[in-house]
């Protein structure tokens, strides 16, 4: 009659029963992870081993046991005063352990594993190599960039030095008064009303084909011998010896 009963939903030992959400599902879990894992060790264990496996196991069992008095070679070499531990040799100098047996497992044939080591050796050399010459591409830009770009500043301060020429070289001989330059490109540029009264002579104003560290060349000893003027020094000297003495020479290089 007891048993038939219905249990009290109010007693301790319903209360007491563990109802998250999930349990059930973790816990059957957890039971199915253990089941799995003993039945794998089941199977290890009945497992029966391969022919090369016993071999192995064999020959691991015998390499790592020491040689006895009962091996002909050792007793042989007992006899000549060899001990246990002892580097072979006259003088002790050769080796202590047994030269190791390497047990040949695949099918390939002899001399393949040299064959893959070399052409590994190969690809990771040719790999070195593009890296090298990758880098060294890089290294070459990034020199032509700053030589282009060295090449860039000086040429833009070549500009401005020609600027400055022409524009003292027209200050200067207006002072002498000198109303045609010497060199259509002695002086600077007309302005836009200048350039309209000039169309025809377009030939004739054009600057001839010569390079801005020309131009400046040739307009620089121009002020020098008849201005005794240096751009550089932003001086006007009074004579030729003047000039010679103070100013330290003819090239911006020489004022830096």
């Amino acid at each position: 009659m007891e048993e038939d009963e219905e249990e009290d939903y109010m007693s301790d030992l319903f209360l007491k029963q563990d109802v998250r959400p999930g349990l059930p599902m973790v816990r059957r879990m957890k039971e199915a992870i253990q089941k799995e894992e003993k039945l794998k060790e089941a199977n290890e264990k009945n497992r029966q081993k391969s022919v090369k496996e016993e071999e192995k196991e064999r020959r691991d069992l015998v390499l790592k046991s020491a040689l006895g008095n009962e091996n002909k070679g050792f007793a042989l070499l007992q006899k000549m005063g060899y001990k246990s531990g002892q580097a072979l040799g006259k003088s002790g100098e050769g080796i202590v352990e047994p030269i190791p047996l390497n047990i040949k497992t695949g099918r390939s044939g002899l001399g393949h594993e040299e064959l893959k080591k070399r052409k590994a050796e190969e690809r990771l050399e040719n790999y070195r190599q593009k890296l090298h010459m990758k880098k060294q591409a890089n290294e070459q830009a990034a020199d032509q960039f700053r030589i282009r770009f060295k090449n860039k500043q000086e040429e833009r301060k070549m500009e401005g030095d020609l600027r400055k020429s022409q524009r003292a070289c027209q200050q200067l001989d207006m002072q002498k008064d000198i109303d045609v330059p010497k060199e259509t490109w002695y002086w600077l540029e007309p302005d836009e009303e200048d350039k309209k009264d000039e169309e025809d002579k377009e030939d004739e104003c054009t600057s001839s084909d010569l390079s801005v560290s020309e131009k400046l060349h040739i307009l620089t000893a121009y002020l020098r011998q008849e201005h005794f003027y240096c751009i550089w020094c932003g001086t006007t000297y009074e004579d030729s010896k003047d000039l010679s003495s103070n100013c330290p020479g003819d090239s911006a290089a020489d004022h830096d």
